[in-house]
């Protein structure tokens, strides 16, 4: 939370920027609100996010909802006057109970960050007493099943590739990203550590 408060140009809202709410997981836009510079001095102390509505003045977000925002970074924008905020929520940013109050729309494009959290709960979850462990779960207990998955589910994209043959490519290409992720679960890793490597490669080269 580096946020340079003087930076902000508070006088063009009369006294707010614009707070653009993103999950830094999904990257899934779930809230736009204001804030005044007391709400963000507020959520850098808290590491949570502090609101300032028009209408209702200070507000915690999940204060009373227990939906609460942990920050994960605050930038502004190049003209000062908005802050873009990635946080992970705690639950639904809508008050009417949506995740995102942009609907299903701004969370299409988190399906993979979806199955994501739902293996690292499979991860450290437990079977109840009796169940039969999930398929999910048989993979994260054992390496070399994870290996030989990965190895099959590659080889059949390839062939479906060769023939192309587009809606069997899909499908292949689903399977081997669900065994790729679940593999990367079981080395102790997620899609959040793939993509900081895929952002330093495209940050510009420099010197």
């Amino acid at each position: 939370m580096s946020l340079d408060l003087d930076s902000l140009d508070f006088a063009k809202g009369g006294g707010l920027v614009t707070v653009v709410t993103q999950d830094a997981s999904s990257g899934a836009v779930l809230m736009v609100a204001h804030a005044d510079r007391e709400a963000l001095d507020r959520t850098r102390a808290a590491g949570e996010m502090h609101y300032r509505s028009r209408s209702r003045g200070p507000w915690h977000k999940g204060a009373t909802s227990g939906n609460v925002q942990a920050v994960v970074s605050l930038s502004a924008d190049c003209d000062g006057d908005a802050v873009l905020a990635r946080v992970r929520p705690a639950g639904p940013a809508c008050h009417t109970g949506e995740i995102s109050c942009f609907g299903a729309e701004a969370l299409a494009a988190g399906a993979l960050e979806s199955l994501d959290r739902t293996i690292a709960e499979r991860a450290g979850g437990a079977d109840a007493p009796g169940e039969r462990p999930s398929y999910t779960r048989r993979l994260l207990g054992d390496r070399n099943l994870r290996l030989k998955k990965i190895g099959e589910e590659a080889a059949e994209l390839v062939t479906a590739l060769a023939d192309g043959e587009r809606s069997r490519i899909a499908e292949e290409a689903a399977d081997l990203l669900y065994h790729l992720m679940v593999g990367l679960a079981g080395a102790g890793l997620s899609l959040a550590d793939v993509r900081a490597v895929l952002e330093r490669r495209a940050e510009p080269r420099r010197g």
